[in-house]
């Protein structure tokens, strides 16, 4: 595990899936299978894990811990906290 911000953090791709999905109830017929999202929602989290997956990072002295916080791109930090808020990242 990497460390991110001094905890370690993973991408809950369940969660992200059931976060996407439409609500209500939808009639499919036997045999088809279909899946319905949300695809503003779909595009949104795509840009916010992609922002936060290709973050290009300053070389950092882990033992400066949080004094390097501040090297993070604004886009990485909104990005991080909205899926953080959303619970589509988690630590452990």
């Amino acid at each position: 595990m990497i460390n991110v911000l001094n905890e370690n953090y993973f991408i809950d791709l369940d969660e992200v899936e059931r976060y996407l999905e439409m609500d209500g109830d939808f009639f499919i017929e036997s045999g088809d299978t279909e899946t319905k999202i949300n695809l503003v929602k779909f595009e949104l989290v795509k840009m916010l894990l992609d922002t936060v997956l290709t973050e290009n990072d300053v070389m950092m002295d882990e033992r400066l811990g949080m004094k390097m916080e501040n090297k993070l791109s604004i886009p990485f930090k909104i990005a991080f906290n909205s899926l953080l808020n959303k619970k589509l990242i988690n630590h452990y």
